[in-house]
């Protein structure tokens, strides 16, 4: 997260030095809107899973897993004009897409028994919901480069012999860029990645004892574009 913040630092402060005041006006942007959005992303979970208590003595599995996923989703928001080059766009997104991440278990009926059985675990991440502001730079009077910072929230769902964690909460940070033409239709191009808080769980006991827990740090890496309109 800190090198993406570095970049997009960086980029912020290539475009102010390059960008002429004569060319912006913000009054083209302000005002409410609302659009459509597809994405992409990656998942990245790194986690472990630990079994203590057992007759072998105590184990532990590192865990890395990656997932790719597309999501389509609706924001709206409203953009308040700060002078003619700058904006505090104030918003919020709706994604509906699912990103699962399996791991198998030898935590089984097996563990220490005859039939050496092991289950699969999955975690999935869904529905996610981000609020946001975006203090924007006007670059020309169609054109505009904002940065994002967000709070969001996905749910968690679970299958396997394992309690079901609590959903999921993070920070978003975003670069991006908006057009808008005179129709007042809109086209936003964005990168982002959120950190969400850990998963957390624990055998139910069935087939995985109670002893063995699992944890994991989820972070999705996005790019999206949306089609909109400003009112």
């Amino acid at each position: 997260m800190n090198k993406l913040i570095k970049i997009i630092c960086a980029a912020c402060t290539l475009v102010l030095v390059n960008t002429s005041a004569t060319l912006a006006d913000s009054s083209n942007f302000a005002g409410p809107y609302i659009g459509l959005s597809g994405l992409a992303a990656g998942a990245q979970v790194d986690g472990e899973s630990r079994s203590t208590g057992q007759p072998a003595g105590n184990e532990e599995d590192q865990v890395m897993a990656g997932k790719a996923t597309l999501a389509m989703g609706i924001e709206v928001g409203y953009a308040l004009p700060l002078g003619s080059m700058f904006l505090l766009d104030v918003g919020g997104s709706y994604l509906s897409g699912e990103a699962k991440i399996a791991h198998t278990s030898s935590d089984g009926a097996g563990r220490g028994g005859p039939d050496g059985s092991s289950e699969m675990i999955s975690f999935k991440i869904d529905d996610i919901v981000t609020g946001y502001i975006a203090p924007t730079l006007v670059l020309s009077d169609t054109s505009s480069l904002y940065v994002k910072l967000g709070y969001s929230e996905a749910d968690t769902g679970v299958s396997g012999d394992v309690t079901t964690p609590a959903d999921l909460t993070g920070e978003t940070l975003a670069i991006g860029t908006r057009t808008v033409l005179d129709s007042g239709i809109f086209i936003r191009t964005e990168a982002g990645m959120t950190e969400y808080n850990g998963i957390s769980a624990n055998g139910k006991g069935n087939t995985i004892q109670t002893s063995t827990s699992y944890s994991a740090k989820p972070t999705v890496a996005y790019g999206k574009v949306s089609l909109g309109f400003r009112f």
